[in-house]
């Protein structure tokens, strides 16, 4: 039983071929994906895809690429998805400086009152960041974080940074990009990983593998996207470099999933 820590079905990039996809997953082995919503606009189409097929679970949250774009009433938009789905997350937020003039005051203050919030709520965190890594911990030392933890998905982060994340309740999730020759090193971080805070995600429709491990080729725009289908290459991909049989990679992520996002 195969787990997706995080991926956006609702994106519409995967428009055309949705249907077809929502039909396939449960065939793959897949137990559970969990849904991230990124903006205001996207968490009702994340709502709708996760009251249709109880194998998706939903996590509302506003990204740091978005924050410039929020409206007077984000918050209290928020907390009322978050209400109408006791199971959901709280994701994806974060922080982020690889974004062409990032709002960086803007980011921290929403990155923190969304921690503040999935902290009061008892709900889990899934975090995205990128070129801001030590801003990241600095904040999550400031204050209090979800007691289940939280998730650093596509973890780009040194492997120096990882006890210290890990203390403070990180788990840590792999896409199927890092497959790239191109991140190889980056990869090779995930060995320094604790093996109870493993995860595997997809992010699709981002993050596609290589052509030579890509299961399910697909396109849109004319460009190449991730089939949600592929989680099983990060599966691969983990497995090999801890060098575990996969079915024994297979039931710890498992494990490490339902102890971060709980049982249904």
């Amino acid at each position: 039983m195969l787990y997706d820590a995080h991926n956006h079905l609702q994106d519409h990039r995967l428009d055309a071929e949705r249907a077809a996809i929502l039909q396939q997953l449960p065939q793959t082995g897949l137990a559970e994906a969990i849904v991230n919503g990124s903006a205001e606009d996207d968490w009702e189409d994340v709502a709708l895809l996760a009251r249709a097929h109880s194998w998706l679970r939903p996590s509302f949250g506003l990204h740091p690429w978005y924050v410039k774009e929020r409206s007077p009433q984000w918050q209290e938009r928020l907390r009322h998805w978050l209400t109408l789905f006791p199971e959901a997350s709280v994701g994806e937020i974060g922080l982020d400086r690889w974004i062409e003039n990032p709002d960086i005051t803007a980011q921290i203050e929403c990155f923190s009152w969304q921690l503040q919030l999935a902290t009061e709520l008892q709900r889990p965190a899934t975090i995205h960041c990128l070129r801001a890594w030590g801003l990241l911990e600095e904040q999550l030392r400031q204050q209090a974080l979800p007691e289940r933890g939280f998730l650093l998905h596509s973890y780009g982060g040194p492997a120096e940074m990882i006890p210290g994340f890990a203390k403070l309740g990180a788990y840590f999730s792999l896409s199927p990009y890092f497959g790239h020759a191109r991140k190889a090193q980056q990869l090779d971080v995930f060995k320094s990983v604790p093996l109870d805070r493993l995860l595997a995600e997809t992010d699709a429709p981002d993050m596609w593998p290589p052509d030579e491990m890509n299961p399910n080729p697909l396109t849109a725009e004319g460009k190449p996207i991730n089939h949600p289908a592929n989680l099983i290459v990060s599966y691969q991909l983990l497995a090999k470099i801890r060098d575990m049989p996969l079915q024994e990679l297979i039931s710890q992520i498992a494990e490490n999933y339902v102890r971060l996002f709980g049982n249904r």
